[in-house]
């Protein structure tokens, strides 16, 4: 008689059925905001975060990406804060759902994930309900063809604006702690039920720049040692 699956058999099969939508978040995740001058070679996805953690957990192969001019190094940091928000997002797949929930350790509700997410990778302290992070100072509104990895997006499920809330990856997916019963997993925005549904999304742009000016200012020695507790 076959075993029963495990959580953890169950988180497997999510992340390899996860890794081709992560390598085309990835390549949204490279795309350049802003002119640049033409790639002169190709450099190894291991410089990208998301590459490179799919690369040590044995998902994917080298992917080539486009060398970015080190003059970009400010756009670099803000993609790698982008970066960092995706891969804490998927840390977390296969956690269940539960209500009121806020920690890995007892399951997660929509705002609790995002809220986790948030203050994880950004040190930003999201409010507790959908609704509320919707208007949460801080975030700047986007429209859907703007769409990049790490904006929150919203839904109408429970017949109000903004009643649920989940994180954009790339290439039309979303990741999200969906209903009782279900766990932390990545659906497609372009299904009609959520393309129906989808009532906004938000960026912590302003978020973002403080952080990748606070990095960009702090003496060497200071992330000598932050890398080092890396």
């Amino acid at each position: 008689m076959p075993m029963p699956p495990t959580r953890l058999h169950r988180i497997a099969r999510h992340t390899a059925a996860c890794t081709a939508l992560v390598i085309l978040s990835t390549t949204a995740l490279a795309a350049p905001e802003v002119s640049l001058n033409p790639p002169s070679g190709a450099a190894s996805a291991a410089a990208d975060p998301v590459s490179r953690f799919l690369l040590e957990k044995g998902l994917v192969g080298p992917v080539s990406e486009a060398i970015v001019p080190a003059s970009n190094a400010f756009v670099e940091r803000m993609r790698d804060k982008a970066s960092d928000m995706v891969l804490t997002a998927l840390n977390f797949l296969g956690v269940p759902y539960r209500r009121g929930g806020n920690s890995a350790a007892h399951g997660f509700d929509c705002s609790g994930f995002t809220r986790q997410v948030f203050e994880t990778s950004l040190g930003l302290l999201l409010p507790r309900r959908a609704d509320e992070q919707a208007h949460a100072p801080g975030l700047v509104a986007v429209q859907r063809s703007d769409l990049q990895p790490g904006d929150l997006v919203f839904f109408n499920t429970l017949r109000r604006t903004f009643s649920h809330v989940g994180i954009y990856l790339g290439d039309g997916k979303f990741i999200h702690a969906p209903r009782p019963g279900g766990e932390v997993r990545v659906e497609d925005m372009r299904f009609s039920y959520w393309a129906r549904r989808f009532t906004g999304a938000r960026r912590a742009e302003p978020a973002l720049e403080q952080a990748a000016a606070d990095e960009a200012a702090a003496p060497p020695s200071t992330l000598k040692a932050v890398q080092a507790v890396r």
